[in-house]
């Protein structure tokens, strides 16, 4: 049986109750929103869903027109900021919030849904601020941030959101979904679901796709692998490019396709009068060209992160079982992060102990607050690695 838009709101039934309700009732409708939880929780999903039944005549059906236009990104009324590069600037902002500010032209409601807020700068972060302060009627903001930490979303705008949090899903509630709407084997979506870390999409990417599930493992066969100075570096080395390439792949079609797209808005190559229109286009490709330059580069340090936290994850394993004690392959723990590995993590957890673990998950954060900060990926990765040598 389908539940419409919220098919896709994986383990979250206190969020869609909520949100169902809020469709249903007036009195429990509010202006602005804000979705928190952790990485792969849903976020987004939620938003676009909610969107979608906000404008539904019915709720929420998932089959009106609706509906389909505002899960395809197409519904004249939604508007969505996705962050392309490190960050959402406020001229992007502005254009959205000036059309946010019309009557709706289709739907029942003109809804402004930001994905990552966190990356807003801070002037665009102040044009959003100020549209919370006065809202026109009939326009709803969607925000979405992974926590509610001080440094993610100012307090300004988290004091005027209604706040909708997430929780990290259950491993059966994804793999269920992976059966049931991608058609994944059972088996594979189970050990995807337990390897993702509780991150829907990442189920799906290591269920669909070998290349994923062969980059994870090359992540988890780093910590043992650290035995010397020249194995630190080779390690960092094959991080970052793993890294690059997953970059490079995701971008090579879509990049080709807006400069192509790009091209043939100015008559790039027209003769006569579209030389002239194409003779001044040149600033448009390089503002594009710069777009794709920083979209790569977040793409990149996206791919990095997770690979640092499959790391800590793996760390995290050590810490539980070493603190389980002896009899610790018999023994009851709390789940794993990563239930297959659970003999590396043994063998770690042998040779660094619990300190030693509790230093290195250390080490890991740090090295992602490093690249947060703009720290060369080589520079920080290198400097990860080498702190991770095994002793002796």
């Amino acid at each position: 049986m389908t539940d419409g838009v919220w098919d896709d709101v994986v383990g979250q039934p206190a969020v869609v109750a909520e949100l169902r309700t809020a469709v249903r009732e007036p009195a429990s409708m509010t202006h602005a929103w804000l979705f928190t939880g952790p990485p792969g929780s849903g976020r987004s999903v939620a938003a676009r869903a909610f969107a979608a039944a906000l404008q539904c005549p019915a709720g929420g059906d998932g089959t009106c027109h609706a509906c389909r236009t505002v899960l395809a990104g197409t519904h004249a009324d939604v508007h969505r900021v996705v962050p392309e590069g490190l960050s959402i600037g406020v001229a992007e902002v502005r254009e959205i919030v000036r059309t946010a500010g019309r009557a709706p032209s289709q739907g029942r409601w003109q809804v402004v849904l930001i994905e990552d807020a966190d990356r807003m700068t801070e002037q665009a972060t102040n044009t959003v601020l100020k549209m919370l302060e006065e809202p026109p009627h009939r326009t709803v903001f969607l925000l979405c941030a992974p926590s509610l930490h001080p440094d993610d979303v100012p307090v300004t705008i988290r004091s005027r959101c209604r706040v909708v949090g997430l929780r990290t899903p259950e491993v059966e509630a994804i793999a269920d979904v992976l059966v049931r709407r991608d058609g994944v084997d059972p088996a594979l979506a189970a050990w995807s679901a337990a390897a993702s870390g509780g991150h829907v999409g990442r189920a799906r990417h290591l269920a669909q796709e070998e290349d994923a599930r062969l980059a994870r493992k090359a992540v988890l066969d780093v910590p043992l692998s650290l035995v010397s100075l020249a194995a630190c570096l080779n390690a960092a080395d094959d991080l970052v490019a793993t890294a690059k390439d997953e970059s490079d792949r995701t971008t090579a079609g879509i990049d080709g396709a807006e400069t192509e797209a790009v091209k043939a808005s100015l008559g790039v190559g027209a003769r006569g009068p579209g030389m002239a229109a194409a003779s001044r286009g040149a600033g448009a490709l390089k503002e594009l060209e710069k777009r794709q330059k920083s979209r790569a580069t977040r793409l990149g340090r996206d791919s990095l992160d997770r690979a640092l936290v499959d790391l800590a994850g793996l760390y995290r394993d050590a810490l539980v079982l070493d603190s389980a004690g002896p009899d610790v392959l018999s023994s009851a723990v709390p789940t794993l992060n990563h239930p297959d590995r659970r003999a590396d993590a043994v063998e770690l957890a042998r040779k660094i102990g619990a300190e030693g673990a509790l230093r290195r998950i250390q080490w890991v954060l740090e090295a992602r607050t490093a690249l947060e900060q703009n720290v060369k990926p080589q520079v920080a990765i290198e400097a990860l690695t080498v702190r991770l040598r095994l002793p002796g």
